[in-house]
């Protein structure tokens, strides 16, 4: 049993409208990246600004507690929005709610950039009220994404455009570095050519630094805000639009649109199809088809990002150890900025951006079971050759680099890609965006264990609590290997057939039976093909 308007999408050609699907998908996750991570390039700046005691005649630092609020907070707001936006996005529609989470990242990128107060306190307060409304306006973001690009996905090519909407948080990383990297040079240049940095402690450059922390927070806001109008533009999925909300005739009219074909509206199949699939979330025959792949995606996700966030959040950390940087107390402010920042972009564009874009090209053809499976047990292998070896590694920073460098590739050519795509494939459409909402929350779950526990561990730079860090990630990277066998393969197969809303059953033993084509009438007979 099967609709026109979904075999019509499963199989046709790839054209103008997935590649702007994907633009504009993806550029709210180039903003996501970029809102997360940028604040790891100005983080000690914070510290050196508004904690700095000149009696020590030491830089200042942003205390433990402060530190996990200003790095972690967001985490927390998109754990919420994740959960919300999901649920919604199920309720009233994948559109409706799309532009609202782009609209929150906007309004409050700029106002974490512009955070006020009289004192130290007021201001850091500030910055974590609206770093946690741009989470959890990032959060929607997760299962929105993921499930508008799935939905109008043919089956031949959704893995690969799916990881391309997710690649963008490489590139999003890679520009937080960069972003960074400019405007810290452009200050530094510009306070040396006037002699300011005489004095090496923070009073010489708070002006400068105050500038340049607002600056890279807000300009989190452009790409967000460039593709609001075209996010508004997109017409609803055909299969919520069918299956969720019954107008067969307007999904039928909505995808015949985008894909240049006529489609039948087939109402009197849409009733069979809905009644045939009508089980709610909770319930025992969600449980019996899909309980244990929620499982499978929920805590793979949670592993992943207990190692993914705590590599990113303590990089900056680990950058003296490798020789990337010098110690804070042989350089001023700016100085500290623009080397972490250059690290930070080296790393990521060398391990980390590559990671991304060799799962988008290579994961129709090795799967995204095999991705994982690679990517958990490569990543947990250099991580515990780090740890185990790290008093060695720290004479040898190139070597740390190269080992550093490729635990961030494994991740992405891995789970990082994978557990973002096998949540919008593998449940029905009625629950997707739910579902998917509760893997991406357990991972950010996961991202707040990495941010307030891993980094806060060894936010001092202890070299031991470091190398202890590592063996520790090592081993939930291995854990969420094993996971893995929780979820089957989804490559080649269309989501009814993969969900079992097509009446084939369920997927738990990972069958690959095929859904039949029914006409899509053109005026004559048409078959599509990438």
């Amino acid at each position: 049993m099967a609709l026109d308007v979904l075999d019509a999408l499963d199989s046709a050609r790839t054209q103008w409208y997935h590649i702007t699907t994907i633009v504009i998908a993806g550029m709210g996750f180039f903003t996501d990246a970029y809102d997360l991570f940028c604040i790891s390039t100005v983080s000690k700046l914070l510290g050196r600004l508004y904690y700095y005691d000149p009696s020590t005649g030491k830089p200042g630092k942003l205390p433990h507690t402060v530190n996990n609020a200003v790095v972690g907070v967001a985490l927390v707001g998109t754990l919420t929005g994740q959960l919300v936006f999901g649920w919604l996005g199920d309720k009233l529609g994948r559109k409706k709610v799309y532009g609202v989470t782009l609209i929150i990242m906007v309004f409050c990128a700029i106002c974490s950039g512009l955070s006020f107060g009289s004192s130290t306190q007021s201001v850091i307060g500030t910055l974590c009220f609206f770093r946690f409304w741009l989470g959890f306006g990032i959060g929607g973001d997760y299962p929105l994404s993921a499930t508008i690009m799935s939905e109008y996905a043919n089956k031949k090519t959704r893995g690969t455009f799916i990881a391309a909407v997710f690649a963008m948080q490489g590139v999003g990383i890679v520009f937080a570095g960069l972003v960074s990297l400019i405007l810290s040079k452009i200050f530094l240049d510009s306070c040396e050519k006037v002699g300011t940095f005489q004095e090496e402690h923070l009073f010489s450059t708070q002006p400068q630094g105050d500038y340049l922390w607002r600056i890279v927070l807000m300009i989190g806001a452009v790409p967000a805000l460039l593709t609001y109008y075209w996010r508004m533009k997109m017409p609803e999925t055909g299969r919520y639009t069918a299956i969720i909300e019954g107008n067969a005739q307007q999904a039928a009219a909505d995808m015949g649109r985008v894909l240049d074909l006529e489609i039948q509206a087939q109402h009197d199949k849409l009733s069979q199809f809905k009644a045939a699939n009508s089980y709610p979330l909770l319930s025992k025959e969600f449980l019996r088809r899909h309980g244990v792949h929620l499982i499978g995606t929920t805590t793979t996700w949670f592993l992943l990002d207990i190692a993914f966030y705590s590599q990113n959040l303590t990089q900056k950390d680990i950058f003296p150890a490798m020789g990337l940087i010098k110690k804070d107390v042989e350089m001023n402010a700016l100085r500290e900025v623009f080397e972490t920042s250059r690290a930070m972009f080296v790393i990521a564009l060398l391990g980390t951006f590559p990671g991304y874009w060799f799962t988008v090209f290579f994961i129709e053809k090795m799967g995204r079971f095999m991705i994982q499976l690679i990517g958990f047990f490569m990543m947990s292998a250099f991580m515990l050759i780090i740890g185990v070896k790290y008093d060695y590694l720290k004479l040898h920073g190139s070597l740390f680099a190269v080992l550093y460098g490729l635990t961030f590739f494994f991740a992405n050519f891995g789970p990082n890609s994978t557990t973002f795509v096998l949540p919008a494939e593998l449940f029905p459409t009625r629950v997707r965006s739910t579902c998917h909402a509760l893997s991406a929350a357990a991972g950010k779950a996961g991202a707040i264990v990495g941010a307030f526990g891993v980094q806060n561990y060894t936010l001092d730079g202890n070299q031991d609590k470091i190398r202890k860090a590592m063996i520790f990630m090592a081993f939930t990277n291995i854990l969420g290997f094993f996971f893995t066998f929780c979820v089957v393969e989804t490559k080649g197969r269309s989501l009814e057939e993969i969900s079992g809303e097509d009446g084939g059953g369920n997927n738990t033993q990972g069958s690959t039976g095929v859904v039949g084509m029914t006409q899509i009438t053109t005026g004559t007979h048409r078959e599509y093909s990438m």
